[in-house]
């Protein structure tokens, strides 16, 4: 029996505002975080993070792909495949250019009016993320970022804006962006300079967890005050971790590294820490900075769904050889699994098993908004794109979830990341694709930028006409 997918389900992609838009100095933006990130190695890439902008230094996301000035013709692309919505950010530091400021900067907010008036125009549902790996850079230096409970009033007062702004044109919102990806990178998400071999590694990056899940909590209470008819979800990192073998501590290493993660959904899904997190904190030497009346704001304001991203997954083991990374986390590879150029695992079965492991755990509606395939595409003499490969990876994923939700998962929508080509997170790159768009741009930062069709892009339209029938 072949399932059928709701006649209202969601399909599109997912872009992020330092990934694309580009004018990062532009109509009064001033610079985030992601602004400081250099390209190169992903540890180059994050060494100069917070660093001053050097003017004979490369940084990517200062022209993106020019999604600034680009996006009419860009959303009539994604319009052509059929997109009925799209997950897009909203840039913090085009609102408040320092993050501080008493007024925003009303350039930046016309520039998003007349973004989401073009999504409607093609019958594109804006799903609008609050911030995505961007803190304004003045709070980040000024404050030490999310460690620091002062930004839970900006963000207050930003939310308060967009929300009040854009309350009749966007109605699914995310609040931060894979918010356990902390975890492993706080620059990215937290913007807090602890990395993991710093001794304070877990007491700054829980503080700075803290701090976002009452600020999460606020954003829920905000938005359905001002927005009757509006849902906000949480985004969450999918990491699934699998024992390498029966070995009982290979288990319980497994369900700790994936317990990890799910504290940050428990508590907002759940509105409470979990039991287990008591012992881990501690063990740890964490001290929360819970405040007066904290607890009882995030019981009573948790998230209306669950969005998340899910590229593949780790494998987890005691022994010594268990080094091997991909996606920004850490693992040991999985001899069953096949590796993309990047050194992720990737594992449509597995996009099942998280969504089964999700619906079970929270019985809450689930969006994927993030899923791809990072790989280098060849232009051929005629200006043709040949990436079996990406359509490959996407059918499976999309047979996966098809597969989750027979069993009975809620899930709202499919949005791939990077629908069109943009730069990579962990490296800065623009070789590392994942688009159906291909856009003319090397490493360096040299090209035309010119759109082109790959066959993915037509893959990906018989697929949305046919409502996911067609694969």
């Amino acid at each position: 029996m072949t399932y059928k997918l709701p006649n209202d389900f969601l399909w599109g992609g997912a872009l992020s505002a330092n990934q694309v838009e580009g004018a990062y100095n532009i109509d009064g933006k001033l610079p985030c975080t992601a602004d400081t990130l250099k390209a190169g190695s992903f540890q180059e890439r994050f060494s100069s993070f917070l660093q001053d902008i050097q003017e004979d230094v490369y940084y990517p996301s200062h022209n993106g792909i020019d999604f600034y000035h680009r996006y009419k013709d860009d959303l009539a692309l994604l319009a052509e495949m059929g997109f009925n919505s799209l997950r897009v950010s909203i840039a913090w530091t085009r609102i408040y250019p320092k993050g501080i400021e008493e007024q925003p900067n009303e350039k930046g907010l016309e520039f998003y009016d007349n973004l989401f008036d073009e999504m409607h125009k093609h019958n594109i549902e804006p799903v609008v993320t609050i911030t995505h790996y961007e803190t304004p850079l003045y709070l980040a230096k000024t404050y030490g970022g999310w460690a620091s409970r002062e930004l839970v009033g900006y963000y207050e007062k930003y939310c308060r804006t967009i929300f009040e702004r854009y309350k009749d044109k966007v109605k699914i919102w995310l609040n931060f962006n894979e918010i356990n990806s902390m975890t492993f990178l706080g620059q990215l998400g937290a913007a807090i300079t602890a990395r993991r071999t710093d001794q304070d590694f877990l007491q700054k990056t829980f503080e700075a967890a803290h701090n976002m899940f009452v600020a999460s909590a606020i954003a829920n209470k905000l938005c359905r005050e001002i927005i009757k008819d509006a849902k906000i979800g949480m985004m969450l990192a999918g990491q699934l971790f699998y024992a390498m073998n029966c070995n009982p501590d290979d288990q319980w290493g497994a369900l700790k590294e994936s317990r990890k993660h799910f504290l940050f959904s428990d508590v907002l899904v759940n509105g409470e820490y979990p039991f287990y997190s008591k012992r881990f904190f501690a063990e740890n030497n964490v001290n929360l900075p819970i405040e007066k009346g904290d607890l009882e704001l995030l019981k009573e304001n948790t998230c209306d769904f669950i969005s998340f991203s899910y590229y593949g997954s780790m494998t987890v083991s005691t022994s010594e050889e268990a080094t091997s990374a991909g996606n920004m986390s850490y693992g040991m590879s999985n001899p069953y699994l096949k590796t993309s150029e990047w050194g992720w695992q990737m594992d449509p079965q597995g996009l099942r098993i998280f969504m089964n492991t999700l619906y079970d755990r929270y019985k809450k509606p689930l969006m994927i908004v993030e899923n791809g395939l990072g790989a280098k595409d060849e232009v051929e003499a005629d200006g043709a794109i040949h990436d079996e490969y990406r359509i490959d990876y996407l059918r499976a994923h999309i047979e996966a979830f098809k597969e989750a939700m027979h069993d009975g998962v809620d899930l709202l929508g499919y949005l791939p990341w990077g629908c069109i080509d943009l730069i990579s997170c962990s490296t800065g790159q623009i070789s590392k694709r994942y688009g159906f768009i291909h856009v003319d741009l090397d490493d360096d930062g040299n090209g035309t930028l010119e759109r082109r069709k790959k066959d993915s892009f037509y893959w990906y339209k018989k697929v949305i006409a046919s409502n996911g029938d067609e694969l």
